[in-house]
């Protein structure tokens, strides 16, 4: 039904509902640093960032950025495909294509840019995508503006998935997902989805933002530690790398469809050049034995918490910790108490979770101590649901 009430009213009422629901959301305003982060005037030890690896600050990054701007300027100035394109954009992709095995690579401002591309770009309304009930929010949107038929299977679910594929007359079939899930913390079983792909002429797109820096080769990712190649392989820099902006890998004929085709990349400024090199200085330090180190940091720090919370600790570590509480209020609450402590863990809670599963986030990063982990944990497990 429609509202009779002047527009802004219906939208203060529409969110007088989200606040009854919990579900009314704000952005915290964060300052500080990173290593010292204040949240409206209050020392936190901040357990939502994605800079898994702690390379946000990293000196290395820093000078990238700072040269890069001093040459460059500040900003690209236009799309890539008018005069925006600059060396630490072209040198950033063949270092991406370099370190996940691929012919070549695109870069996009962000994450969800790139998404977008690599769905939009190569499937219509003529073809059938089938992807993960788990999927990232942008994924999901990618699948609904290609028109395509969209099949959703259950989350991880392999058998499910093949059958999803078959049936109907299609110019294209997709096999989409993530390679570490942003919510719940697992990985899809990648062996499994690529023969699947393989067997029913599949095109598989996989998204390995979250486990990209922290598995596989040098951290070239959990397609590299699963020995598979997806057709179209897709990451970001804003969470392990410590930068920001997203990526497409593939073919040379992929890659030159989305610099043609892809939207999200034709019709926005690229990526400031301070950033792109960032990303490069981030890329190069997980070859390095600073990497290497950091991962080992990080995964101590995920064995530390699984043995504090006297949880079973999982057989592939994933620096995504949810721990559910089902009822909004009860994930706020939670949430609340801990930031009354100086911890900061947000409540998740829907659209962005399945109704019914609201729940607090822990990300971890290789720059938490040991005593912030024991300061967690103590404060957490009197709030943890049965």
């Amino acid at each position: 039904m429609s509202s009779n009430l002047p527009f802004e009213e219906a939208l203060a009422a529409e969110l007088d509902g989200l606040r009854r629901e919990a579900r009314l959301r704000s952005c915290p305003p964060f300052a500080g640093t990173p290593s010292a982060p204040t949240l409206q005037g209050q020392a936190v030890l901040n357990f939502c960032s994605n800079d898994y690896l702690g390379f946000s600050r990293h000196p290395a990054l820093l000078q990238a950025a700072a040269e890069a701007n001093r040459t460059h300027g500040v900003g690209a100035t236009a799309s890539r495909l008018v005069c925006g394109d600059l060396p630490p954009h072209r040198a950033l992709e063949e270092a991406v294509a370099r370190h996940v095995g691929a012919a070549a690579a695109l870069t996009f401002p962000s994450g969800y840019q790139a998404n977008l591309a690599a769905i939009t770009s190569f499937a219509g309304p003529e073809d059938l995508i089938v992807s993960d009930a788990a999927n990232h929010a942008s994924l999901i949107d990618g699948c609904r503006l290609s028109r395509a038929t969209v099949r959703v299977f259950p989350h991880r679910d392999a058998p499910a998935a093949r059958q999803a594929l078959q049936g109907g007359i299609h110019r294209r079939r997709f096999l989409v997902t993530e390679s570490l899930f942003s919510m719940d913390g697992d990985f899809a079983p990648l062996p499994q989805l690529r023969e699947i792909a393989s067997e029913s002429g599949a095109i598989l797109v996989v998204d390995d933002a979250h486990a990209f820096g922290l598995h596989g080769t040098a951290g070239a990712g959990y397609c590299d530690a699963t020995g598979v190649r997806p057709d179209i392989h897709i990451g970001t820099f804003g969470k392990a790398t410590g930068s920001a902006g997203g990526f497409v890998a593939g073919s040379r004929v992929v890659i030159d469809t989305l610099v043609n085709l892809g939207r999200t990349f034709i019709f926005t400024t690229g990526t400031p050049p301070g950033v792109a090199a960032a990303s490069a200085a981030g890329l190069r330090l997980f070859s390095e034995t600073t990497g290497e180190t950091a991962r080992q940091r990080l995964f101590s720090n995920l064995k530390h918490l699984w043995r504090g919370l006297d949880r079973p600790e999982p057989a592939l570590l994933s620096p995504i910790v949810p721990l559910i509480f089902g009822e909004n209020h009860r994930a706020v609450a939670a949430s609340q108490q801990l930031l009354a402590s100086g911890l900061f863990v947000q409540a998740i809670r829907p659209p962005t979770v399945p109704p019914g599963t609201a729940r607090l986030r822990l990300t971890l990063s290789a720059a938490h101590k040991t005593a912030d982990l024991d300061r967690l944990i103590a404060h957490l497990r009197p709030l943890l649901p049965d």
